[in-house]
């Protein structure tokens, strides 16, 4: 499979668009992105035609492309740089440097002249220079034998190699006669072709590819230089005919070349009215799919079952287990085999040390003992610090402490090999577990969420329908509290509120019904527990309700009221001691919502309730909580992030920091 674009194609593509009906002169240059490490996108505007995409990858393609990746949400520092200096641009030239894979756009702004190199070798590189062709900036700052591509440098390409389109007899047969190579070889490293190309022209000039260079005769190199001549003519003349190739057998492409090769002559082709378009089909549509793929695999990979994840990882251990197990067993089996001789090593080394000889005498004396003592051979390290020596027995490394004897340095090993196998055990066990938690959750049928919500005027607000089905609203703020109390309170209404600073004024929807008793004291403690009394880290606070009349925006004489407060005339019924808690709960029919309030109004109609009280997490935190325990029950992330995500969550919750005190 074709990985990058040769020297003719570069030439091709280079003509293509430089000159003529496709020719890319005096577009204009709009944003650019960096989709990738090595990818660039340019968007244009081209003279006449409209809006296009330039695909740029860095070692690799360059061409117009219909198949646009995604732009990075964090912009890169490159592609910002080169809108600083070339947006808004127009390409004058767009031209190959020397037959090699060197692109170069010509590129004016105002009376500032630059130059866009794309280097399509090795791991290719993307530089900007100005008009004394000085970097400004690359794509990837490097440092070669003879080439330094860094910003304030002068540009220097490449190490030339020799043309093919204007090599004649004389130079081919003294490239030749200085190859160590074969003919093939010799033309695709040194001629610029590649590997396809030399055999194209092998094959045309019918001689053998195999041919060692160094014999190639005068006459050879004729027929080598026709073949060349005959090869390259549709590039000189302007005449392409690209195409794609696959095999017979395969749909699949496996190549793109701007003209028809003898090589491929029996193979499936797929005609393009320009090389641009061949070009984006084969490494464009490529590109587009692998990216498909990659996505599909990240999804594949974040939906992938946690029973499924568990099992890799439990399988995985054991293989670690067996696997340690073998080789400590292994090494103790390799100690007994070796007894007399480790047994010996470790008595000389005990001699030394009662001699009081230092580690590094020690290992003196053992390197010049190794005819006597065979294991002093087999040591690798000696760690003086532990007393332990290493010993290569047999390709199995050891390690031996010389304050034990072999057995007891064995019995190390075979403890080890014991502990293992416990731990394997334990995995196995474990892996039961999980096939049959992996069992029951299979033939549990699955339950499938469908989120069923209409917008409600109250939802602005701050919320909840009491147990017996009336709706009670409170304000957030001191705007909400004048904009519920000026367009959303009727006469027949109720309104509850608190003496406590920062209270909402609450209202209860009667629609002319009788309220009972059970929803008077739930509003009672929506009041209190959604003021600064819950802020407060307090357990209970005192409210009252009144009737809508009894609410006024004038003053007394000489007062004066900001927003969000009123004058409250005339008689209070007050609720004493008012327990402060609240609850969260899922509303599940016949809406799909979150729901927050007193505790039996959210038990009454919702499900998976959450109670809380004042405590010491913050709203943000204790939502996450909360939606947590939501996606553990549901197992459904995509429903509950729709439904109840912790900002929802937290937009329901009482003010202050809260304690979760029972789930149910």
């Amino acid at each position: 499979m074709k990985e990058e674009m040769t020297s003719a194609d570069v030439a091709a593509l280079a003509t293509e668009l430089g000159t003529g009906e496709n020719s890319l002169v005096d577009s204009k240059i709009g944003k650019i992105y960096q989709p990738g490490d090595s990818l660039l996108r340019i968007h244009l505007y081209i003279f006449k035609k409209g809006k296009a995409n330039l695909l740029i990858e860095a070692g690799s393609r360059l061409h117009l492309s219909e198949y646009i990746p995604p732009s990075p949400k964090n912009p890169q520092s490159f592609p910002m740089l080169l809108r600083k200096h070339i947006m808004g641009g127009r390409i004058t030239y767009f031209r190959q440097y020397d037959f090699d894979r060197i692109i170069e756009i010509g590129i004016n702004r105002g009376d500032n002249e630059t130059v866009l190199v794309i280097e399509i070798f090795g791991q290719g590189n993307i530089i900007l220079l100005d008009c004394d062709r000085k970097i400004i900036l690359p794509m990837n700052p490097v440092t070669f034998k003879g080439r330094r591509i860094r910003s304030g440098e002068i540009y220097q390409y490449p190490e030339a190699q020799l043309t093919p389109l204007d090599v004649n007899e004389d130079q081919l047969c003294e490239v030749f006669s200085h190859s160590d190579s074969d003919v093939v070889r010799t033309l695709a490293t040194r001629f610029n072709l590649g590997g396809i190309l030399s055999e194209e022209v092998c094959l045309r000039s019918g001689i053998d590819k195999t041919l060692p260079a160094s014999e190639v005769n005068p006459q050879v190199a004729s027929n080598l230089i026709e073949a060349i001549g005959f090869l390259f003519s549709p590039l000189e003349k302007g005449q392409l005919n690209p195409c794609t190739v696959s095999k017979p057998d395969s749909k699949e492409t496996f190549d793109v070349v701007p003209f028809d090769l003898e090589k491929y002559s029996d193979f499936e082709k797929n005609y393009y009215d320009s090389f641009n378009k061949a070009l984006d089909d084969f490494f464009g549509k490529r590109a587009a799919k692998s990216l498909e793929q990659k996505k599909e695999a990240s999804v594949k990979e974040k939906t992938e079952d946690v029973f499924q994840r568990r099992l890799k990882q439990q399988e995985g251990a054991i293989k670690k287990f067996e696997k340690d197990i073998e080789k400590n067993t292994s090494i103790a089996e390799k100690i007994y085999e070796h007894y007399q001789d480790i047994e010996l090593l470790l008595q000389t080394l005990l001699d030394a040390r009662e001699k009081d000889y230092s580690w590094k005498q020690i290992q003196s004396i053992i390197s010049d003992a190794k005819d006597e003592l065979p294991a002093a051979k087999k040591i690798v390290n000696i760690d003086g610090s532990q007393g332990l020596v290493l010993l290569d027995l047999d390709g199995k490394k050891a390690n031996i402490d010389v304050r034990l004897t072999v057995p007891q340095n064995a019995m190390r090993y075979y403890d080890k090999a014991k502990k293992l196998e416990k731990k394997r055990k334990g995995a196995l066990a474990a892996i039961e577990d999980t096939k049959k938690a992996m069992q029951k959750k299979k033939a549990a049928p699955k339950k499938h969420f469908k989120v069923v919500h209409k917008k409600h005027w109250y939802e602005r607000f701050r919320w909840f329908f009491s147990s017996d089905g009336f709706l009670v609203v409170g304000g957030r703020d001191a705007t909400t509290n004048e904009e519920l109390v000026k367009k959303y309170m009727e006469k027949r209404d109720l309104v509850f509120h608190t003496q406590a600073p920062g209270a909402p004024i609450t209202v209860i929807k009667t629609e002319g019904k009788d309220i009972p008793e059970s929803t008077l004291q739930e509003a009672a403690e929506f009041v209190v527990s959604y003021s600064s009394i819950w802020k407060g880290g307090q357990f209970s606070g005192d409210c009252y309700w009144i009737y809508p009349e009894q609410v006024t925006k004038t003053p007394e004489s000489g007062e004066y009221l900001k927003k969000g407060s009123f004058i409250i005339r005339g008689e209070r019924n007050y609720y004493r001691d008012v327990p402060v808690r609240a609850a969260m709960g899922l509303e599940l029919k016949p809406e799909t919502r979150a729901i927050g309030g007193p505790v039996s109004a959210v038990k009454a109609r919702g499900k998976h309730v959450v109670e809380l009280t004042p405590g010491k997490f913050n709203q943000n935190d204790i939502a996450k909580k909360i939606y947590r325990i939501y996606v553990d029950i549901l197992k459904d992330v995509h429903f509950v992030k729709q439904i109840a995500s912790p900002d929802k969550i937290a937009n329901l919750l009482p003010p202050g920091e809260s304690d979760i005190i029972s789930e149910s």
